[in-house]
Order: structure tokens, then sequence, then C-alpha cells
């Protein structure tokens, strides 16, 4: 019988790991499966622990592959003799909760997208973490979308938390290439190229840091030649991008410069010889886009700064800032008649030979109103709230501030009292909302030293913005009621 789902799993020398792996997916609450195991040139006892399985259970089957040739071309050897109507992968070292595949193809019977994802936990010696790489893209779970309106997904670049259709591979003739950032590529060409994609918020993958064996790929990724690698992972996809989507590339790009970079940095910090690895940063400052490398983060700046002028023991010095900046990085305020904004990092208007220009440091546009409420209290007649009013990494009190209530249309201002450094206090008689509604949020306009920022208050330490609802004048999670 042709079975739901074929999942392919590549093995190389991970007997520490494999047998979890494996049980994990005998596990699957989705038992219409098939597991392809394809053994790629393994020299320790991943193979027998492989074929244990095999003959155990009747939907695991075991490819040999003598000469050890990267997980790409063992995924596609695997991929050839799959007959699942819809597809999966996973690494032999990783888990998968029981019912991911159950949710994730549930999702596509439903919808019939072309893929589903879902997000991932990083496996740390037994314990659960946030994966940082994916850490953006599933906080909103969405269903029926695509990657050019849901621009988060340019962050999901694994292939290994996802379901796929198997006409819609095939039908994209999609292949996994050689070398070591195999997935890369192919995630963001599915992305890209399928009709609609599910979003689902569950956690549906456990990625493993290895604690025993061999180490992994991305373990070893401040290796030289895997840096490399990394780079021909970089311009494969964004040459895709640039013929298939090109509006990607700016968010493809920023993210580079967020995560992938940082492992050159790492190499240079551990290296002696810099030499190869600054002829490796110049082709990757080259491959990224001008508009790309001018609009990072300050402090990403400086150390493009510093790595384009092989400034090595300066930029090393920068790295050790960045990480022992428990309580994030200063942004200070300079000038008399016109004021700039600017990163408080090392080498800001010092050591004159360095000549680095002011405008590496200006952070201006990372500046952002922080507004929080804190108690909210109904007095018999009239509402008084408490919150702060900050601005975030600027170590100052903020000048003017302005409260008022909208509900999208009407703005009932309210009259303001300081305490403190950054508490703001304000009551209001709800009278003065009838009429509109029925949501008001509470916004705040500040003022320092000419430099004009808006925002909205959220609830305490929540993303959600603060919300105050008529009629009935009840606030949920406030337990405040009239």
């Amino acid at each position: 019988m042709i079975p739901l789902l074929s999942v392919v799993v590549p093995i190389y020398n991970v007997e520490p790991y494999i047998t979890e792996c494996l049980k994990s997916l005998a596990a699957q609450t989705l038992d219409d499966i098939e597991v392809i195991l394809v053994n790629d040139g393994s020299g320790d006892g991943s193979r027998r622990v492989a074929a244990d399985f095999v003959a155990r259970d009747g939907r695991f089957a075991l490819i040999d592959q003598r000469d050890n040739l990267g997980p790409g071309p063992a995924r596609n050897v695997g991929i050839r003799q799959a007959r699942g109507t819809y597809l999966a992968f996973a690494d032999s070292d990783d888990v998968v909760p029981p019912e991911a595949y159950e949710r994730l193809v549930g999702t596509l019977a439903e919808t019939g997208s072309d893929l589903a994802c879902g997000a991932v936990a990083r496996l740390v010696d037994g314990v659960l973490e946030e994966s940082i790489l994916h850490e953006r893209a599933f906080r909103r779970p969405e269903l029926c979308t695509h990657i050019t309106d849901k621009q988060v997904l340019v962050r999901d670049r694994t292939v290994w938390n996802k379901v796929y259709r198997r006409d819609f591979w095939e039908r994209n003739a999609l292949a996994f290439p050689a070398g070591i950032y195999e997935d890369v590529p192919v995630a963001m060409q599915a992305h890209v190229l399928a009709g609609s994609v599910d979003m689902v918020g569950d956690v549906v993958y456990h990625w493993r840091k290895r604690d025993a064996g061999e180490t992994s790929i991305t373990q070893r990724r401040a290796e030289l030649p895997n840096l490399w690698d990394r780079l021909a992972a970089i311009r494969s996809v964004r040459s895709f991008l640039d013929e298939r989507a090109p509006e990607l590339l700016a968010g493809f790009d920023a993210l580079v410069l967020e995560k992938d970079i940082v492992f050159l940095f790492q190499a240079l910090e551990g290296s002696d010889e810099a030499g190869a690895l600054l002829e490796l940063a110049d082709a990757w400052l080259a491959t990224l886009s001008p508009k790309a490398l001018a609009t990072a983060p300050s402090l990403r700046r400086l150390e493009l700064h510093l790595l384009r002028r092989g400034l090595v023991a300066e930029l090393r010095k920068v790295r050790e800032f960045r990480r022992t900046c428990e309580d994030g990085t200063r942004i200070v305020p300079r000038g008399l008649r016109v004021t700039n904004w600017y990163g408080d990092y090392p080498f800001f208007r010092k050591r004159r030979r360095l000549r680095i220009p002011d405008e590496v440091f200006d952070a201006r546009d990372e500046l952002k109103l922080v507004a929080r409420v804190e108690e909210c209290a109904w007095t018999g007649s009239e509402y008084r709230l408490r919150g702060q009013v900050a601005i975030h990494r600027v170590d100052r009190k903020v000048g003017k501030v302005n409260l008022w209530l909208s509900d999208g249309r009407r703005r009932v201002p309210l009259e303001v009292r300081r305490a403190g450094r950054h508490g703001v206090s304000v009551a209001f008689d709800p009278k003065r909302l009838e009429g509109g509604g029925p949501t008001w949020r509470l916004m705040v306009r500040a003022e320092t030293r000419g430099l004009v920022l808006k925002s909205w208050f959220r609830d305490g330490d929540a993303n959600s913005a603060w919300r105050f609802s008529v009629p009935g004048w009840s606030r949920s999670g406030m337990d405040i009621t009239q």
C-alpha cells in the first residue's frame, strides 16, 4: 500500500543519537508513514542501529551508500525511493515530537497548500530551548499564506521542520545540491515556488546541539571551508531570489548580516592567521547589497567597517564589548543646536588614527519608545492608570510626554503627571469616551532634545497593546469592571 507520508533520513556517524531519532519517528501519531534511512557511508555503529529498526518495523527501509557523499545527495537518493503523497526530512541526530507529522499533514489536507512548516526548539544537553534561527518566524500561525506576503518566512531556511506535497516537489524538480548548507537554497526555493504555505504555531522539530561524538556541520561553522560553503549557499539563494522574488532580497541580506556573518567574526576572533579569513570577508561583503550593509544596526555597521579595513584587533574588542553588554548598548545624544544620536561603542570619537566616521555610529533609526501600563484601577468615579515611559537604550529622562486615548477616529487627551525618572500617571472619567470605541488604545508622544517619538502602551511585560474596552468599561486581564 502507498503510505501517506515518506520521511527521508540521511545517516552518517551519529551512533550516540540515532536511536532517539528513530524512536521518535516510530512513535508518530500519524502511523501511515514510511521512513527511508540512507546510510551515507557511516564508519561507526549507526548502520547497525538503523538495520535493527528495519528488522523490527516494516515501515522502515534502509539504503546503503558505500561512500560519504553528504546529506544532500543522500536525501536525493531517499526521495527517489519515496512513495508517499507527502514528503518530509529529518536529520538522524534530531528528534521529531510525536504529533508533528499528524499536525502538518492534517493542515495540508485541510487547506491544499503545497507545504506546511512549524516552529523549532533547540535540544541542548537534554533541555529544549528556543531556536534563535527560527525565533521570530512562527509567532503568529497562518494558513494559506506565502513568503512574499509573510516575509518573516525568509528566516525559515531549514527543510526538516516541514512537510511537502510530493507532487509539488516533483513538479518543480527540487533537489538538494552537494555541499554543507544544502538545505538553505532548497528551503528558499520551495517557499517561493509554493502556491501557498501553512504556518502552524506548534513546535514540530527538536534540533539537537551535539554533546558527544562527532560535532555536527553547524557546530563546525567557524571553519574556513565551512564558511566558504555557507557563502556559496548564500550566493545561490540570492541568485534565485533576484530572478524569482527580488522583493525578498533586502530581508534575506538583513538576515545574513544578523545571523550568518557572526560565524565569520567568530573565526577571526579565534584565528592567529587572519589573511585567508579577510579574503573570505571581502567576498562576503561583495555578495551583499550596499543598501543592506549601510542600513544594518549601528553596532553591526561598526563591526563591518572594521572588517572591511582589516582591523582585526579592534574588531575583537568590539565583539567582546557586545558580549559583555548584558543590559544592551547605550545610545547617546551629541550636539548643541542639532542633536544627533550615536551608539556608545568602543572607538566612538576616540583614537583619531582610526578615523571612523560618525555616521558608522549613527543610531537614530534604532531609537524606539517603550511605554507600559503597570496598574489600572477604578475609584468609583474615574479610572487611574500608572505606567512607565522611556526611550529604549537611552539612559536619561524623557523630556515632554503627552498621552491620549484613541479609538482610531477620536482622540481624547489626558492630563499627565510625572513621577520619578520614567513614571507617568493619568486619571479619566469613562464618560468622556461615550459615543466612541468600543476599543481604545492608550497612545503616547515623547520629545527629548528635538527627538520626537510616538507609540502605544503595552500590557506590563507583554508585547500586546493595552486596550480599554467599552461598553461595560471592562479591561481583560486587569479585573476591572464597573
